[in-house]
């Protein structure tokens, strides 16, 4: 059996390819993180340093450090010097969120290497669309290395973020669901957006819009310390609004996003109403089976958290966003006064409730508390959705 993925990412064609490696001029920055391997999981600034030698002048890293060892919500990762590349390192989850012109002073290229999971709260293509902002202002060209959307790139889900929620989850809007690449994104922010500067992306070979991540041959590296594997990611989409609440999203477990549960919950009565109304629904592909948990830090460190554990049986008819709002709506009325939406700061924000910079919108919490029925929450992820999908179409780089 042959142990050569079926996909090679940016990265791996740039280090196997003169004419590309040509197309980084001058002094370069490399914006990564430890997910941004390259063949053999050959750590990117050891490829990189390989390849560029002096040329490579810095290193930039993105929100949970160089060595996604950071946990969540503003905590911030310092800058400093690494003994090992003898390199600085810059992080874009500090007191900036961008490069500042001070950091890109001695960079003609930034080259930008982030392992993306596919979900607009994701903050890492949000660092990416800072960057070309950014660069665009100081003259710094941007290279980017492509890499898979562990969830493919067919499926576009949930409504389009509004402006008015704009964070480092949300910063321009768009689906929760976005069914593009990291550099489809780049695309998209130069085409739609205002991105204004020098771009080149390096596309991966043999990707195809149909393929998961467990379809490319490549092996799986947690992009951030909740994410261990591809099943979180089929889940995040619709689990990750629970951040936005006092329930427990299983962090300090894990099968963080996959868990979700309260003290005060009662998980076999819970799940027990859920099955039938699920069906009735049309909410397919998943299961919920009733699970006690103890977070070992986060919400409720210590303290049993009874739930469910959301299991995905078919990921082709599973519909994470939907999936999600629903339960919530359903554990916001089982809970009744057990309830609360989570009280800003988050993300950076201070006059806006979590829940609603994580939806990108208001209306979501409304629908929810009112008990909305399914036909609210289509229309609201029908709406703009005709356009989005016309513009996305022109920015799409694989078949």
């Amino acid at each position: 059996m042959s142990n050569i993925p079926t996909v090679q990412t940016g990265l791996a064609c740039l280090t196997v390819e003169a004419k590309l490696q040509h197309r980084l001029s001058g002094r370069i920055g490399y914006l990564c993180h430890s997910a941004s391997v390259g063949p053999g999981v050959t750590p990117g600034p050891t490829a990189m340093k390989r390849l560029l030698g002096d040329r490579l002048k810095a290193l930039f890293a993105p929100q949970h450090g160089l060595a996604t060892d950071a946990q969540d919500n503003m905590i911030e990762s310092p800058h400093f010097f690494h003994s090992h590349y003898q390199l600085p390192v810059y992080s874009l989850y500090s007191e900036t969120r961008a490069p500042t012109p001070e950091m890109l002073a001695d960079i003609d290229t930034l080259v930008v290497d982030l392992q993306d999971n596919g979900a607009r709260p994701y903050t890492y293509i949000w660092t990416m669309v800072l960057a070309l902002e950014a660069c665009g202002r100081a003259g710094v060209e941007v290279v980017v290395l492509d890499r898979p959307n562990p969830l493919g790139g067919e499926r576009v889900e949930g409504l389009i973020s509004s402006a008015d929620f704009r964070s480092i989850i949300g910063w321009h809007p768009m689906p929760i669901r976005h069914g593009m690449t990291a550099g489809e994104i780049a695309h998209y922010a130069q085409a739609y957006w205002g991105a204004d500067c020098q771009l080149e992306v390096i596309p991966m070979k043999g990707w195809m819009r149909s393929m998961y991540f467990d379809d490319t041959g490549l092996p799986w590296v947690m992009p951030s310390p909740n994410f261990p594997s591809l099943d979180t990611a089929l889940v995040y989409t619709g689990a990750v609004i629970i951040e936005g609440t006092n329930l427990s999203e299983g962090r300090g477990t894990t099968r963080p996003f996959e868990l979700i549960g309260h003290p005060g919950l009662d998980a076999h009565r819970f799940v027990e109403e859920c099955e039938g109304a699920m069906a009735r629904s049309g909410i397919k592909g998943c299961a919920l089976r009733p699970a006690t948990f103890v977070p070992t830090f986060d919400k409720y460190k210590g303290v049993p958290c009874h739930g469910f554990q959301l299991h995905v049986t078919d990921r082709h008819t599973f519909r994470p966003w939907l999936t999600g709002q629903w339960l919530l709506r359903e554990l916001y009325h089982h809970l009744s006064d057990g309830f609360a939406w989570r009280q800003p700061p988050f993300e950076y924000v201070f006059d806006r409730l979590p829940i609603d910079l994580l939806n990108g919108t208001d209306q979501l919490r409304f629908w929810v508390e009112e008990r909305g029925a399914m036909e609210g929450l289509l229309a609201m992820e029908a709406e703009g959705r005709a356009a989005f999908l016309e513009k996305r179409e022109a920015v799409l780089l694989y078949e």
